[in-house]
């Protein structure tokens, strides 16, 4: 099996580097199942039941946010409705939606999906790696391939949860940073890993915002209205294959498209 996974999708341009780049790259992989992380789907910040089933309608499997998963109010409500989109699963029990689930991907396989979110330069939630330690224990029952989405700042971080789950999940990607990495390997007992996938969306951008504003931010320190950009737009991730039956990573390969005929 061979799963795509997209990194952080920002506003309307990366949701139209979604509905215009999946196709092919389905075709091209021969991916059967697509991840993708949406919490900055809707105007850079958060999700909307629109934005969601934008993404959902291009090809979209499964959704994953991060930090901004409550920057929209409905989406208080929409996380509750919807079993596709997950939020981070070590918020606290109580909170609405959920974090990890298993989903149909063709030919009677099933996919577990785990999304969690890092506390080093985070919001101190719950301890992503106990939290990993039980879901994924969990998902083993269900099924073998397991991918994980950790939303997360500090690289250090992420390099440890990645061989903390070594060999218990089928992948671990990170998100959250918007810049791709260029550390994709398998870990030595068969996880797929890879520290960031980057960001969809505008392509000349600073993470996916206007640079003058951005730029003006950091010379004078004084607020500003952050604006997505404009312009050429771009779609990275990563395409991992898995083996149906043990559920180990056989090989992950970057992706990276940019589109400039708007």
């Amino acid at each position: 099996m061979r799963i795509l996974l997209v990194g952080d999708v920002v506003g309307k341009p990366g949701r139209q580097a979604v509905k215009k780049m999946l196709p092919a790259l389905k075709k091209e992989y021969g991916v059967v199942f697509v991840i993708a992380n949406g919490e900055n789907a809707a105007g850079g910040n958060g999700i909307t039941a629109e934005t969601a089933q934008e993404l959902l309608d291009a090809g979209v499997d499964v959704l994953t946010m991060g930090n901004h998963v409550w920057d929209k109010k409905e989406a208080l409500e929409l996380l509750d409705v919807e079993p596709k989109i997950l939020r981070p699963a070590n918020y606290p029990a109580g909170c609405p939606g959920r974090g990890w689930g298993v989903f149909p991907a063709g030919e009677g396989l099933q996919v577990g999906v785990v999304n969690l979110s890092g506390r080093v330069f985070m919001s101190a939630l719950d301890c992503p790696f106990r939290k990993a330690m039980d879901i994924t224990a969990e998902l083993r029952r269900l099924t073998p391939i397991i991918c994980v989405d950790f939303h997360g700042e500090a690289t250090s971080e992420k390099v440890a949860f990645g061989y903390f789950l070594d060999g218990k999940a089928s992948c671990v990607v990170g998100t959250h940073t918007h810049v791709q990495t260029a550390d994709q390997r398998l870990l030595p007992k068969g996880t797929a890993y890879m520290t960031d996938l980057g960001m969809t969306g505008p392509y000349n951008s600073v993470l996916g915002l206007e640079t003058s504003i951005i730029i003006s931010r950091f010379i004078y320190q004084m607020p500003a209205r952050f604006e997505v950009a404009k312009g050429p737009i771009q779609l990275n991730g990563a395409v991992v294959e898995i083996d149906d039956f043990t559920g180990k990573a056989i090989a992950i390969e970057p992706v990276r498209r940019v589109w400039e005929n708007l």
